[in-house]
């Protein structure tokens, strides 16, 4: 008989290899997924913002200190001088009969604006007789400010602006002729500072005498040879139960000086009737 041959029993599943310990810091990735990045640091906030500001300070530093060396090597620009020398005054006084003659009283102003302002008033005319009692608050030709703010719409601020632009005094004449008829002349004269006070009151009448609110409702007409005033008719003004109201006004200004002229009456006044007065008045400037 031949030798027996037992079979030997095929391989089974043993034991696998031993599982290693997996670390708690690396993440592990599920069958089929895609391998997990590990995780970058990040810059701490605030810092890129305070990198920028370094580099900014740091800039305009380094640029004026190189102005500054650039305008260190340059040559000192000279200043002008502080006084003009062709207008500086001689050392000595000048003898008695090298020194000019004082301006006559007809050309220099001060001689004529800062004596009696009344006596610039012109003359009454004639046909006209006084009015003392047209305007209350008239003593002997002079009129305090309060007194002709009063005779403006807005009195409050009227009064307020002729302090703010330095006025000085006020002259003034009333007359009348026949039963209603009466003319008001004022001479208001400001202070001969930096701001034309005398201007800039004028022609702020002037600028709304065109309106037909508180104005004459006309462009008016210019005064000959003024080179600034105008002269107006009003409408009339009708109220039940009184006579009709007629008005006519003029405004000039010469230097520091502003005429205002009125005509009330209760029949129509004529253009050369304000025309007449005005001309008058400002022969006397």
């Amino acid at each position: 008989m031949g030798e027996t041959t037992e079979p030997v029993p095929e391989a089974g599943p043993g034991p696998g290899p031993e599982p290693q310990p997996v670390s708690e810091s690396v993440p592990v990735a599920e069958p089929g997924a895609a391998p997990v990045a590990a995780p970058v640091a990040k810059r701490p906030r605030g810092r890129t913002a305070l990198l920028i500001a370094a580099a900014a300070v740091l800039g305009i530093a380094g640029g004026t200190a190189v102005g500054y060396d650039v305008q260190a090597g340059r040559a000192p620009t000279p200043l002008p001088a502080l006084s003009q020398p062709d207008l500086a005054y001689p050392a000595k006084a000048l003898p008695p009969g090298k020194a000019p003659d004082p301006l006559p009283a007809s050309q220099d102003r001060r001689v004529r604006t800062d004596g009696d302002l009344r006596k610039l008033l012109a003359d009454r005319p004639s046909g006209w007789s006084d009015d003392d009692r047209s305007v209350p608050g008239f003593g002997d030709g002079w009129l305090g400010v309060d007194i002709y703010a009063r005779s403006y719409k807005e009195e409050g601020p009227m009064y307020e602006y002729f302090l703010e632009n330095d006025i000085r005094r006020i002259a003034g004449a009333t007359w009348k002729r026949g039963q209603y008829r009466t003319a008001e002349t004022y001479l208001v004269q400001f202070g001969s500072g930096t701001v034309q006070g005398a201007q800039d009151f004028a022609e702020g009448q002037l600028s709304y005498m065109s309106g037909t609110e508180i104005g004459a409702g006309n462009d008016g007409d210019a005064i000959k040879g003024s080179g600034n005033g105008r002269y107006y008719l009003y409408e009339v003004d009708r109220k039940p139960g009184y006579l009709p109201s007629y008005h006519a006004r003029a405004t000039v200004y010469r230097g520091d000086i502003a005429a205002d002229i009125h005509i009330y009456d209760t029949v129509p006044i004529s253009k050369k009737d304000i025309r007449t007065l005005a001309e008058r008045q400002l022969e006397r400037l």
